[in-house]
């Protein structure tokens, strides 16, 4: 296998390629060809050794052999599922079978390879979904971060923001909750800074946003 030329965009600076390949050869070769090209690797031996290493959420996409002894790479993947790991899964085998590929993709492999396969090829799937995987990440992460600092609101404060998010003005929402416009003001206070919301536009943004699952 021959190196790519490394580019600032391949940096996986967030993330990591988990190769698993029981031939040590492939292994290695993979493990050159991937730090080359500027993405951080880990390689295993087998199935068995990635899911001790393997700790969530660390944010990758997964190269995996499909024919290994112990636990093959299908084998791996059902357990990633069973552990509800979403991580974009490659597939490489030297026994390419139709069955085999359509069963991998419909439990969530993103790409099935059959050995050989070219370099830039590889190279160029793992950037995309490296990349996926990192928004998917940053996407989750945001929304838990909202979901942490929303729970961080008393029931009157979230009330309160329930009724400025329907566009509610202070003396309306104090007729509403039977308080003063004065207490209003104040519990607007707090919400803005136990959201870190600056502007009523960040405000909005963060009420707005789905809950992180």
């Amino acid at each position: 296998m021959t190196a790519l030329a490394s580019s600032p965009h391949s940096s996986a600076a967030t993330g990591t390629v988990f190769v698993v390949d029981d031939d040590e050869a492939v292994r290695d070769s993979l493990r050159w060809l991937l730090e080359g090209n500027g993405f951080s690797v880990m390689a295993f031996p087998s199935a068995e050794q990635f899911l001790l290493t393997y700790r969530p959420p660390m944010v990758g996409v997964l190269v995996a052999d499909v024919r290994m002894p112990g636990m093959s790479g299908l084998e791996l993947q059902d357990e990633l599922l069973r552990r509800k790991v979403h991580m974009p899964v490659i597939m490489m085998t030297g026994h390419g079978d139709v069955p085999m590929a359509v069963s991998s993709m419909k439990k969530g492999a993103v790409e099935f390879l059959e050995k050989p396969f070219s370099d830039t090829q590889l190279c160029e799937l793992v950037q995309v979904h490296l990349d996926r995987a990192r928004a998917e990440h940053n996407q989750f992460e945001n929304a838990r971060q909202t979901t942490d600092r929303m729970e961080r609101l008393t029931g009157r404060e979230r009330q309160v923001l329930e009724r400025i998010v329907a566009g509610r003005l202070n003396k309306q929402i104090a007729d509403d909750l039977s308080i003063s416009i004065k207490t209003v003001e104040a519990h607007r206070a707090n919400i803005m800074d136990k959201l870190n919301a600056r502007t009523m536009a960040d405000l909005m943004r963060i009420a707005l946003k789905e809950p992180a699952r």
